[in-house]
């Protein structure tokens, strides 16, 4: 049972760092000006979770990281930055 919560938290690590490498992907579309408070609010954002270890916590985490994301795409496609 044990080797199951191991995979099952490596897998939700790996999700955490797509999501990580996604919205710092997603900086590189926002205004040259904003970029660099933009990188360090992503970065602030996951470092305040970095020793949570709660999966389900975790997982809505990621969840509302991902509906912020997509927030932040459709604006930045309304502003002609895609």
């Amino acid at each position: 049972m044990a080797q199951f919560m191991d995979l099952r938290a490596f897998i939700l690590r790996a999700r955490v760092l797509k999501f990580y490498r996604q919205a710092l992907r997603m900086t590189r579309r926002a205004p040259e000006h904003a970029r660099d408070e933009l990188r360090k609010t992503v970065r602030v954002e996951i470092e305040k979770n970095r020793h949570c270890d709660d999966k389900a916590k975790i997982r809505f985490l990621i969840s509302e990281g991902l509906q912020r994301l997509k927030g932040l795409d459709e604006m930045l496609d309304m502003t002609g930055n895609s």
